[in-house]
């Protein structure tokens, strides 16, 4: 026994990477989540947490860091020692800020290492049910806001989310005056539309759906090329005569430069995993997304180009927040 012991010591010493890669979680593990509670990063940050808190038997914890967009969170998480265990819950709206925000204190590509998408998301239109006999389509609100501007509003997670520069792309395009609602997430823009102190929304279908399916919300319009299978009697917004508008929401995971490779793998290989166990797919399919776990180099890619798709957006738009 005495021998076997010291082989097995030989060959871990030999081998540290296995020792790691085996030894990992060793203790609870944090994933910052730059919004408010409730918005869409939590609707698949949580389960996930959960799930891989039940099968790699550490705790995995949310932190909700809310403020400017995103960016609060994203910068607190740049700043978490490199150690694997501390990880960002980030989202589409990440690769906006990098041309919005003008004095950023990270890099989404310099200080992160991209690990894999957690899910897409059709964006949708929705408006609350007070404007239900007045905007019954794209077009009739379309028609509404030219005719009244300035007269509607529109709520977002924040300056610098999809919310907002979907807003912005529609006004772009469709010329219309509607103004912004900034909120610090989706749960508290949530919120407000509900109770009709917002009239609507380009928000994600993880929040929306629940609300429009409660008769809560009118949708409108999705913003996806196809319609989405949690509303597909909603049209997209080809369908509804504004044709080129596509956007569609996506959260991931990241982790903070240098963070040891064994960690990385081994979350990446944990989160696919549990995107495919079934109770995370009936969650997933609750908020009408669709699962991601493309491998890093993959995101990193996404990520490439979406921080320059969202900088032409801003650039026509001439959308400016205060850093």
């Amino acid at each position: 026994m005495r021998f076997v012991a010291a082989a097995l010591a030989v060959s871990v010493c030999a081998f540290p990477g296995i020792a790691s890669a085996q030894a990992w979680p060793s203790k609870p593990v944090s994933m910052i989540n730059p919004f408010a509670p409730g918005g869409g990063v939590d609707a698949f940050g949580r389960p996930l947490s959960v799930y891989l808190s039940k099968t790699l038997g550490q705790q995995f914890l949310v932190e909700n860091l809310a403020g400017a967009g995103g960016t609060v969170g994203a910068a607190a998480a740049a700043k978490r020692p490199a150690d694997g265990y501390n990880f960002f819950l980030g989202a589409v709206h990440h690769t906006i800020a990098e041309s919005l925000y003008t004095k950023l204190p990270y890099s989404l590509e310099r200080d992160f290492t991209p690990i894999t998408v957690l899910a897409y998301v059709p964006n949708v239109v929705v408006v609350h049910p007070k404007h239900a006999d007045t905007l019954k389509s794209l077009k009739e609100l379309i028609a509404y806001a030219k005719a009244n501007p300035g007269k509607l509003n529109y709520g977002s997670a924040g300056n610098g989310t999809t919310h907002h520069l979907a807003g912005e792309l529609f006004k772009t395009m469709t010329g219309v005056d509607i103004t912004h609602i900034p909120y610090k997430g989706a749960g508290p823009m949530m919120q407000d539309l509900i109770a009709g102190q917002v009239d609507m929304a380009f928000d994600g279908m993880s929040t929306s759906a629940p609300q429009i399916k409660a008769g809560k919300l009118k949708p409108l319009a999705v913003t996806t090329r196809e319609r989405s299978f949690v509303a597909p009697n909603v049209p997209t917004m080809q369908e509804a005569g504004l044709t080129g508008y596509i956007v569609t929401t996506w959260y991931a995971l990241w982790a903070p430069r240098g963070t040891p490779k064994e960690a990385l793998e081994r979350m990446h290989r944990e989160t696919v995993k549990a995107m495919q166990a079934p109770e995370l797919k009936q969650v997933w399919e609750s908020q009408g997304a669709t699962a991601g776990g493309e491998p890093p180099e993959e995101f990193g890619k996404l990520v490439r180009s979406e921080i320059a798709k969202w900088a032409q957006v801003v650039k026509d738009s001439g959308a400016k927040v205060d850093n």
